[in-house]
């Protein structure tokens, strides 16, 4: 069921200021430099009810800098080894499609909760696989239904390894989108998998994921989720919402860096609980 609205109390996130080592969980780290501060799994789960997004439990850690409108989030997806043989044949077109229609139906679920519908306009970079670093990685433009809404960035990052995949996902305006992608290619070259959990180290025996590459663009599990009546609790992670609104977003990094008391969404309802 729903619980009454309560206002947003004062954000207190615990920031560490770079430079720092982030802990994500016992099975990576990040390397955050000076500019930058980390927040762990506490802090990460508080961005996403702070940009109203339902918390899934797998969030580790999020990052933002200390100049700039952005803020990136990290979660472990534990669904096993994903092989990567489809790495060079990404259908672009068709991926694109299966994203518009996914998001399109998540926008029933949206509603429900009183929450915007998102459309997706297009790639902003399209899907394209490192079969050195065994990143995945695309970007994607969208806007809200919000009069005025020029669009925001979501781009994601899925780093692979020997028991699933690390999502990282930045969302930016598309204004600073370009400026955003020295400094997220420094984070992630910081990036590592502890010993034993890299994707190199697989070995005989171990949890295999059930789909590859394709379908990690797609949502994963939730893109089975139309066939299977599961829409409703998996909509969530079929596509990353584009959680944070071109001119509501100013407002959110301040919230999220404690600077600001609370955020007025008139149309925001209380998330329902549970998933």
């Amino acid at each position: 069921g729903q619980e009454p609205s309560q206002p947003e109390p004062k954000v207190k996130i615990d920031w560490k200021v770079g430079p720092t080592v982030g802990q994500l969980g016992d099975i990576a780290e990040i390397n955050i430099p000076k500019g930058f501060e980390f927040s762990g799994k506490k802090g990460a789960q508080r961005v996403l009810q702070i940009t109203h997004n339902l918390t899934s439990g797998n969030e580790l850690g999020v990052v933002v800098p200390d100049k700039g409108n952005w803020y990136m989030i990290f979660e472990f997806d534990d669904t096993g080894y994903v092989k990567d043989d489809d790495g060079s044949k990404l259908d672009a077109d068709a991926i694109m499609k299966s994203i518009r229609d996914n998001t399109e139906a998540a926008n029933e679920e949206r509603k429900k909760r009183g929450w915007r519908a998102f459309h997706v306009n297009g790639w902003e970079k399209p899907p394209y696989y490192d079969p050195q670093t065994h990143n995945l990685t695309w970007a994607i433009l969208g806007r809200s239904d919000e009069a005025g809404d020029k669009g925001s960035v979501n781009h994601s990052i899925r780093i692979l390894g020997r028991r699933g995949t690390m999502n990282v996902d930045l969302v930016v305006t598309p204004k600073e989108y370009e400026a955003s992608q020295a400094q997220l290619a420094g984070l992630i070259g910081g990036f590592q998998y502890k010993e034993g959990s890299r994707y190199s180290d697989f070995m005989a025996g171990d949890k295999v994921a059930k789909y590859g590459l394709t379908a990690l663009i797609v949502g994963g599990a939730g893109a089975v989720a139309l066939k299977t009546g599961l829409l409703a609790k998996l909509w969530k992670f079929i596509v990353i919402a584009f959680v944070a609104l071109v001119g509501f977003i100013k407002k959110i990094i301040n919230a999220i860096r404690g600077k600001e008391e609370r955020i007025e969404d008139p149309n925001q309802q209380a998330p329902v609980q549970g998933q």
